[in-house]
């Protein structure tokens, strides 16, 4: 095995005057891309938004599936609560029947024969 001895190359910048914190020198990258190899790249940058697009969509359609099942609980529960009341209703008018003056000042029949 060879091996090659590379060098890296600075490019200078002066300025007039240099402050704190700022770079006096820059970075020349020796290696170079094609257009294939930048083509390759900006394929894969592009596959690489779709599939976070696809989970972000997938992601929201299975909230989408939650709040129907949400939902259709709703629903469900409010019927029966509507049943319930209707109920509800139903046997508070018997017992307010049963409980009432007029109820209470009936008399029980002394024969309950039916005619033939």
């Amino acid at each position: 095995m060879s091996y090659q001895t590379t060098t890296q190359f600075y490019s200078h910048r002066r300025q007039a005057s240099w402050n704190r914190n700022q770079n006096t020198v820059a970075f020349v990258s020796s290696v170079k891309l094609g257009p294939v190899a930048h083509t390759a790249l900006v394929a894969l940058m592009i596959t690489v938004l779709g599939l976070v697009y696809l989970t972000q969509a997938t992601r929201a359609t299975s909230y989408d599936y939650e709040a129907q099942k949400i939902d259709s609980q709703i629903a469900d529960l409010s019927t029966k609560k509507s049943d319930l009341e209707v109920e509800n209703a139903r046997l508070t008018a018997l017992e307010t029947v049963q409980n009432s003056n007029v109820a209470k000042a009936m008399t029980a029949p002394a024969a309950t024969d039916y005619a033939h």
